[in-house]
């Protein structure tokens, strides 16, 4: 993998090349691998297909239940949409593509965590396209990257969003105006983006820019505590400058004795 110097996930990374199925757990999300190859993603911190196409209006709820409904047990839930004229081959794949891309960057994050993969394991979504473990990789970093050059502030990204007052003549585009309307002060970024239908790493992208422009706060990092200095066994008095003449004699008489 040349294109990422340090794999984000080793252990991806052997499956890739084991061609391994089953199911990657980490602390922050779930990749599911057929063949080493990415056919699905998904993670607490970012919206399901199911909401990046019912919250955002391309299909009706009860489509989306009668899906699954229909196809979750035999997994094949994404060809049930397109095969009973849901959706397009096309709006499908476009969709699908950016839940696995936006769930694999958390599910991807540094985690202290244990990862662990559970061999045989299928998602019930079914497979739409498979992705290379490398592309994932690849757009993950791209991704950290990307916010860092934005605003170096991974703070905002899980803090409540808390607008700030324009400055004079200051504008934003629709979708941020967008955004800005539903944040009360007390919503996350992951919780806009349930509420909007919009992938999680587009939203933190665009708090980060709305950061970065001064209309939205940016939390202060705390400085950490100070550490204690150890306990003094005897009162701490001022050192003076050594009296070079008086530690001559000292030394003399010492050796003198010797």
């Amino acid at each position: 993998m040349s294109a990422v110097a340090t794999p984000v996930s080793p252990m991806l990374v052997r499956l890739a090349a084991e061609k391994a199925t089953g199911a990657l757990l980490r602390d922050h999300g779930t990749l599911y691998l057929v063949d080493g190859r990415v056919v699905h993603a998904e993670s607490p911190a970012a919206p399901g297909v199911d909401v990046l196409l019912t919250t955002g209006g391309r299909l009706p709820r009860e489509n989306w239940d009668e899906a699954v409904d229909r196809a979750g047990a035999h997994r094949a839930v994404g060809r049930f949409l397109v095969d009973s004229g849901r959706l397009q081959d096309g709006e499908l794949e476009i969709c699908h593509l950016g839940a696995v891309f936006d769930a694999a960057f958390f599910a991807l994050s540094p985690t202290s965590g244990p990862t662990r993969f559970r061999y045989g394991v299928g998602h019930w979504f079914g497979t739409v396209r498979p992705v290379s473990a490398e592309a994932v990789e690849r757009e993950t970093v791209r991704r950290r990257e990307l916010l860092d050059a934005v605003w170096p502030y991974p703070a905002v990204d899980t803090a409540p969003v808390v607008p700030r007052p324009a400055a004079p003549g200051q504008t934003t585009g629709a979708r941020q105006r967008a955004l800005l309307a539903e944040a009360d002060g007390e919503r996350t970024p992951a919780e806009l983006a349930r509420l909007l239908g919009r992938p999680a790493f587009h939203t933190l992208l665009d708090v980060r820019r709305l950061a970065a422009a001064g209309l939205v706060e940016t939390p202060l990092t705390p400085d950490p505590d100070p550490v204690p200095p150890a306990p003094a066994l005897l009162p701490v008095l001022p050192v003076p400058d050594p009296d070079i003449a008086l530690l001559r004699r000292l030394r003399d008489a010492l050796e003198a004795h010797l």
